[in-house]
């Protein structure tokens, strides 16, 4: 990482060097020929057996002719084996006159990788190139390649019962659990809002959203709204009688399509009271959904 932010600040350096007014000319890099992956370290999200993925090699300068280079796998580095949980198209790859970079693609076998997040199988890669193509400054030619399994959205997985788990229960409530029905938004056009009804007290729904444009950062948003009174909560009135919650975006709250669970983080505060307060506090939610099975048996045992 260190070396990455090295050659960063340096090829920062050499542009800002070339530019010494907005009239003149900008110059650009004319020094020795290096080549080097692009990135020390990348992660792969693979949501099918099909699609390739590029790991890019590039080059500080652009040469007159091709240059074919090898990209071997450190297998004794590597957790992930080759032909299991991933397929390289070619072992070879070309870097064209005239061109900056190429790359290696890779795609992962998605049926042999596992939902584990905490040990995800590597692949450690090594480029072949001729010597005076290294840069000593920059360890370019070693790379890691993370796959991260990614199972497809789909917002109905996130529509029925589902288990609440829940820092705030615990501490004013007195059980950290609660069995809750959810369903899915009619009014949201994109179908990427859920219904959480009876969230944390009886008769307030609390409406989630998932994003799904990086299947890396799958993550949850949550406007501000009610989510009980402070009678119920607190017994007493405060403020305008009303308790809301929002999500901080200091905190990363998330969802899991492999798993059918989100994890939120939740600032709970009452308006009306004067600022700095009015907050209650900041709390961990964990909503795991369910089968009707699994409900059916916690409503026996008075969930």
């Amino acid at each position: 990482m260190k070396n990455k932010i090295l050659l960063s600040a340096i090829m920062s350096f050499v542009l800002l060097a070339g530019i010494t007014s907005c009239d003149e000319e900008r110059t650009v890099y004319d020094g020795p020929q290096y080549i080097m992956f692009a990135d020390t370290l990348s992660v792969l999200g693979v949501e099918n057996s099909e699609d390739y993925f590029d790991v890019y090699i590039s080059a500080t300068q652009a040469m007159d002719k091709d240059l074919t280079l090898a990209v071997e796998v450190i297998e004794q580095e590597s957790s992930a084996i080759e032909g299991v949980h991933y397929v390289i198209e070619s072992n070879t790859v070309t870097l064209k006159a005239g061109e900056l970079a190429t790359s290696v693609r890779i795609r992962g076998i998605y049926e042999n990788l596992a939902i584990d997040v905490e040990n995800l199988p590597e692949i450690k890669l090594r480029l072949i190139s001729p010597e005076e193509t290294h840069w000593g400054l920059y360890e370019g030619l070693e790379t890691k390649v993370l796959l991260q399994k990614v199972c497809p959205f789909d917002i109905n997985a996130f529509s029925g019962y589902a288990m609440v788990t829940s820092t705030f229960l615990y501490n004013y409530v007195g059980s950290y659990n609660r069995l809750i029905e959810t369903s899915v938004d009619t009014t949201d056009a994109e179908r990427k809002t859920i219904i959480m009804h009876d969230y944390l007290y009886d008769g307030y729904d609390v409406k989630v959203r998932f994003t799904t444009d990086d299947t890396l950062n799958p993550l949850i948003e949550m406007d501000d709204q009610p989510m009980a009174t402070t009678g119920e909560a607190f017994g007493t009135i405060y403020g305008d009688g009303m308790l809301h919650l929002y999500q901080p975006s200091s905190m990363v709250s998330y969802y899991s399509s492999c798993e059918k669970f989100i994890l939120q983080y939740i600032t709970i505060w009452v308006p009306g009271m004067e600022a700095g307060a009015n907050t209650v506090g900041t709390f961990v939610n964990a909503v795991e959904w369910i089968s009707d099975d699994e409900a059916r048996i916690l409503k026996q045992q008075g969930y």
